[in-house]
Formats: C-alpha cells, sequence, structure tokens
C-alpha cells in the first residue's frame, strides 16, 4: 500500500544577505532614475527636492525599525496582511491583501515595468511611448488636463514581456528566484554607487552647480504657507514610490532563515543602505544637471532635470559626462535595475495572496504551494492582472494611485504595533521596536500626513480618491467572500 505524497512545503532557502537583497532589490527599480523630473517640475527648488529624498529616507528607515518588530513575532508568509489580521482584525487584514492585488503591489510592479520600456528605448529607439493604432484604445479624461491612455505601445509590450519571463522564473522555485534577485541587486548597487561617485567627482559642472546650489535653493513657496505644504506631498509621491516595497521580505517570511533574527536584520541594513545612495544619487544629479532647463533645449544641460528626455534623468546624467555611449550603458545598467526590482516585487507578493487563500479569502487555488513549492496559481494571477495595468496608465500616473494606498496602510499597520503591545503584551517578541514609543508614533504622523495632503492637491487628489474607493470596495468584497465560504 503505498502512502500518499507529502504536500510541498516552503524551502528555507533566504538567508541574511538574500532577505537584504531582498529589501534593497524591490526598492531600487526604475524610479530613482526617472521620478527627479517630475518631482523637479512640481517643486521648482533644489533644496526642497534633495530634502524630499531626505525625508523619504527618513520615514523609510522609521518605518523599517517598526516593522522589525511585527515580523520577528509572525514569521509566517503575509507579512502586513498577518500584521494586520492580528493587530486589528480579519477584516483590515483583508482589506491590505485586496488593495496589494489591486492596485499596490501589481501597480509598482506595472510601473516598474514601464519604466523598462522607457530605458529600453534608449537602446532600441522604436521602443516608443506612442499607442499602437492597431490596437484598442481610448483616452479617458481625469480632471483638468490629467488623462489616462488605455493601449498598448512598444514600452508596454516591453513591460508584458518582463512580467511574463519573471514570473516564470518564479515559478521554477525560490532558489532560482532568489539566484536572480540577490545577483542583480548587487549589479544595480554598484552601478548606483558609480552614479553617485562620478557626479559628484569628474561629472560635476559648475554651471549646473550655479544654478541648483546659488540663489535659486529654495525657490518657490514660503514653507508655511498651504500651497507649500500641498505641492511638496505631491513632489514626495516619486521618492516615496521609489522607496517602496522595502518589507517585501515580510511576504516570504516562511522562507527566511532564522527569521526572528534575520527579517530585522534585513529591513533596517537594506533601508538604511538604500536610502543613503537615494540622497547622494540626487545630490549628484544636481550636481550635473539644473534643475531648470528648456523643452527644447538643444543639449542634455540645457534640457535640465525637468526637461529630461522622457523623464530618463540618471541617462541624461551620464550622458553629459561621457556622451551618447555613456547614456547607453547606463540605460543596460538601469534595465538590469528595473528587472530585478521586480523580481522581488514578483516573488514576495505571491506569498501574501498564498496566505489570504489559506484564510479562505483569495482564490483556492492561490492556498496551495506547486511541487516547486511556490504559489504557483498566485504568481499566475498577479501576472495577469499586472499585464492589465501596463495597459491603462503611464509611470507617473500609476505612482500617484499606489502611494497613497501604501501610505494609508503603512500608518495602520503601525498603529498595529501599538495595539498589539497592549492586547498581547506576553507574546514573545525576539526583537522590540527602537525608539517605541516616540519612532513609530512619528512614523505614523508623518506617513498619514502626506497621506492627507495627496487627497487635497489638485495633482494628486482624483487617483488618490480612486486608490480610497478601492480600499473601500474591498469591504463588500470581504462580507461576499465570507458568505460563499460558509
Amino acid at each position: 500500500m503505498s502512502t500518499p505524497a507529502a504536500k510541498p512545503e516552503f524551502v528555507k532557502a533566504l538567508t541574511l544577505t538574500d532577505a537584504t537583497m531582498l529589501v534593497a532589490g524591490s526598492m531600487v527599480g526604475s524610479g530613482v532614475f526617472i521620478v527627479a523630473a517630475d518631482m523637479g517640475r512640481i517643486i521648482g527648488s533644489p533644496g526642497w527636492l534633495l530634502i524630499a529624498w531626505i525625508l523619504t529616507g527618513f520615514m523609510t528607515v522609521l518605518g523599517a525599525l517598526s516593522y522589525g518588530e511585527l515580523a520577528a513575532m509572525y514569521p509566517r508568509a503575509g507579512g502586513m496582511y498577518t500584521f494586520l489580521r492580528e493587530s486589528m482584525s480579519p477584516l483590515m487584514g483583508f482589506l491590505y491583501g485586496w488593495t496589494l492585488f489591486v492596485v499596490i503591489q501589481t501597480g509598482t510592479i506595472a510601473a516598474v515595468a514601464v519604466g523598462f520600456g522607457k530605458f529600453l528605448g534608449v537602446l532600441w529607439p522604436a521602443v516608443t511611448p506612442a499607442i499602437y493604432s492597431w490596437f484598442p484604445h481610448m483616452t479617458v479624461q481625469l480632471s483638468g488636463a490629467s488623462t489616462i491612455e488605455l493601449g498598448l505601445s512598444p514600452q508596454r509590450l516591453a513591460a508584458l514581456v518582463t512580467i511574463w519571463v519573471i514570473t516564470w522564473i518564479n515559478l521554477r522555485g525560490v532558489k532560482e528566484g532568489k539566484l536572480v534577485q540577490t545577483t542583480l541587486t548587487i549589479l544595480k548597487m554598484l552601478s548606483l554607487a558609480g552614479i553617485v561617485l562620478l557626479s559628484l567627482t569628474i561629472g560635476r559642472s559648475p554651471e549646473a552647480a550655479a544654478a541648483n546650489f546659488g540663489s535659486n535653493w529654495f525657490a518657490g513657496s514660503p514653507p508655511w504657507s498651504s500651497l507649500f505644504v500641498l505641492t511638496f506631498g505631491a513632489t514626495m509621491v516619486g521618492s516615496l514610490f521609489s522607496a517602496d516595497s522595502w518589507h517585501a521580505p515580510t511576504f516570504a517570511a516562511a522562507e527566511v532563515q532564522n527569521p526572528q533574527k534575520n527579517l530585522p536584520r534585513a529591513l533596517l541594513l537594506g533601508t538604511v543602505l538604500v536610502s543613503a545612495l537615494y540622497i547622494l544619487a540626487n545630490l549628484g544629479y544636481l550636481s550635473v544637471l539644473p534643475l531648470h532647463g528648456a523643452a527644447d533645449g538643444a543639449t542634455v544641460i540645457a534640457r535640465g532635470i525637468d526637461h529630461a528626455t522622457n523623464d530618463r534623468v540618471a541617462t541624461a546624467v551620464v550622458e553629459y559626462m561621457f556622451g551618447p555611449s555613456g547614456a547607453a550603458i547606463m540605460a543596460a545598467a538601469i534595465l538590469i535595475s528595473t528587472f530585478g526590482c521586480n523580481n522581488g516585487l514578483i516573488l514576495s507578493g505571491a506569498r501574501v495572496y498564498y496566505a489570504m487563500a489559506r484564510d479562505g479569502l483569495f482564490f483556492k487555488r492561490a492556498g496551495e504551494l506547486s511541487p516547486n513549492a511556490v504559489p504557483a496559481f498566485a504568481l499566475i494571477a498577479q501576472s495577469i492582472w499586472t499585464s492589465i495595468l501596463c495597459l491603462t496608465g503611464t509611470y507617473n500616473q500609476l505612482l500617484d494611485y499606489v502611494v497613497f494606498a501604501a501610505l494609508l496602510f503603512y500608518a495602520l499597520t503601525t498603529i498595529g504595533l501599538f495595539i498589539l503591545r497592549v492586547k498581547r503584551p506576553d507574546e514573545p517578541r525576539p526583537y522590540r521596536a527602537v525608539g517605541y514609543p516616540v519612532l513609530p508614533a512619528l512614523y505614523i504622523l508623518l506617513a498619514s500626513g502626506i497621506a492627507v495632503t495627496l487627497l487635497m492637491a489638485d495633482k494628486t487628489r482624483v487617483q488618490a480618491l480612486s486608490g480610497l474607493a478601492l480600499v473601500l470596495l474591498g469591504v463588500p468584497v470581504y462580507y461576499s467572500t465570507l458568505a460563499k465560504t460558509k
């Protein structure tokens, strides 16, 4: 008589180095190489642009310090879904998982993939943002001059291909996924460090330095005005998006070795490293190119940061330093970066849908592991919805949808840390949040404050309200799902 085959279980394949590279690799995608252009157009001040990045780094490290305690308490697949379920309620956990699938994780993957297409266009000019006329397409007016172009373009087609390829890699197993992640993250961190070193030394432009670090350093509305506060909040969409997904290894905690120790360490090491590089990279951009240029500028420096071709700021910086060949090399490095970033996002996101399915709150098959010990159905479902999102928005529009919803749940999850300290004071805590209760409370205030400004600012209001509507739509979906499982 044969015994039934054992069900596949998660493989603990992620070391401290792998988990740290998952943090760093999921954060560094295409954002830091692109968003400074749009941020510069919004804020109009080199000084405030740099402060936006500094504040983003500070917030990210605060979040990592708080999440370390939660990750050590619940080292299982699910991350923030599990934290919210345990601290607040199954409904709150579901609302996060629902929003993660609808927009946060999938929208981030789509935006990074579209960023891949942007930089592929440097090496292959045929990869443009122009919508194919033969593919069903339409323009949707949102508010004012804001529109969404629905359809397929060469850039979006390139994005789709990367999503499908990375999903296939991760279907093969977590060891394959982590090999790609760790290798590409090391390469792209070295590339980003190279940009920093070169732009602050041999690539420094006296013309740009005079324009950026002189009287225009803090140009614009006074910081105490309501207009400035709203403008600054809208500016931070780009930097916050670039620093998002720093909590990715908590989603895959069941596959981390010694998670009670390694998860808090990985969160701190990864966020500090990336935040420092982000701040230095933008200081480097300002040392090479003036923030303000002209749309019809004949040279890279004449166009400046705010008019960089297709917002490819990092490419423009390297092109200024080394000419067209340097731009091509930089574009290749950023392609590696975006591919590696999406590998981490695709790997980690599927683990949340797995945890939801195990609780009866997602497709049942998503709660099963394949013979390769990965949630195959969850990976495929994620790729399908992400592919649809790639057809619905440009890079900057996808950012606006993602950031508000992410900030909302970051604040709620950190509130959950306070709730668990009261509700379950005796539960083992292998790691306790540094600076509790002051630093976690500060993080809540900062994240909540920026979320409120996104609701109020003209540029981001429609997308922020849409994000809030998607969260609330999860309430009837939750109760409908519960009714079907009874």
